[in-house]
């Protein structure tokens, strides 16, 4: 019998411990528990590491309480210290998941539904995004149709996700036009941005003035039709435009929705 192995990832332990005591039950499932995005990714790494992978991701979309910040790309950012803050929140976790281990579908469970946030999370990676108030019944078949490579979503969520999809490729088209109008010189000041380099750090990776630099950044932002460095970079990751590579290379995140 293949087994499936199965990671539920949700801060609240009694719903995270009845869940994976439910999977557990079935003959084909192994199941772990963790608390927080950190904890995913550490238990997520070890299995790898002792090549027994886990297949499936069960993420709440409200892990930690945040909300993904609007206009912006989710991140998966480990916290420095090792702390359990170091993940924005599920749908972030899904983008950080999705990238260091793409063999692994993750599914989000939701206490209600959210077009918008199921769009972000398909966005991010996911491949299903469940309530979790469904029946078991109903969750492993999401399980099994994931690991089969399909995409599962509540049928009253169609209409909203494909909506929300149409238009983040609208924005998408909008800021790349916008970001094409600018000179090669602000572009590159643009990515500085992304990385999030100060002016002063712009200017000595660049061999500008701090003057020079400063009416670069106002040009870049009077193009975007924007008022502030943070505004620009959402736009900027929206129009598919990377960090520069604090190593020396400049990165274009080409094809990513945002």
């Amino acid at each position: 019998m293949v087994r499936i192995r199965v990671l539920v990832v949700d801060d609240h332990r009694i719903f995270a411990e009845s869940l994976a005591a439910a999977l557990a039950a079935e003959p084909d499932v192994d199941v772990s528990a963790a608390g927080s995005g950190p904890a995913a990714l550490r238990c997520l790494d070890r299995a790898a590491a002792e090549g027994r992978k886990f297949d499936v991701l069960l993420v709440d979309a409200d892990l930690g309480g945040h909300a993904q910040v609007p206009g912006t790309r989710p991140t998966a950012v480990p916290a420095p210290d090792g702390g359990e803050d170091g993940l924005v929140d599920g749908i972030s976790l899904v983008a950080g998941v999705r990238s260091g281990q793409p063999s692994v579908r993750v599914v989000v469970l939701a206490e209600k539904d959210d077009p918008r946030r199921a769009a972000l999370a398909l966005q991010a990676g996911a491949s299903g995004w469940v309530a979790k108030d469904c029946s078991l019944s109903r969750l492993l078949t999401v399980i099994r149709g994931v690991l089969r490579d399909e995409t599962h979503l509540p049928p009253a969520l169609l209409t909203g996700v494909l909506r929300e999809l149409t238009a983040a490729r609208k924005h998408r088209t909008e800021s790349e036009r916008l970001v094409e109008s600018l000179t090669p010189r602000e572009r590159e000041v643009l990515r500085c941005m992304v990385a999030g380099l100060g002016r002063k750090a712009v200017a000595e990776r660049l061999f500008l003035s701090p003057h020079t630099v400063r009416t670069h950044m106002q040009n870049v932002l009077g193009k975007l039709g924007v008022h502030s460095t943070l505004a620009a970079v959402a736009l900027a990751r929206r129009a598919g435009v990377g960090p520069v590579d604090l190593a020396g290379d400049v990165v274009e995140r080409g094809g990513q929705l945002a």
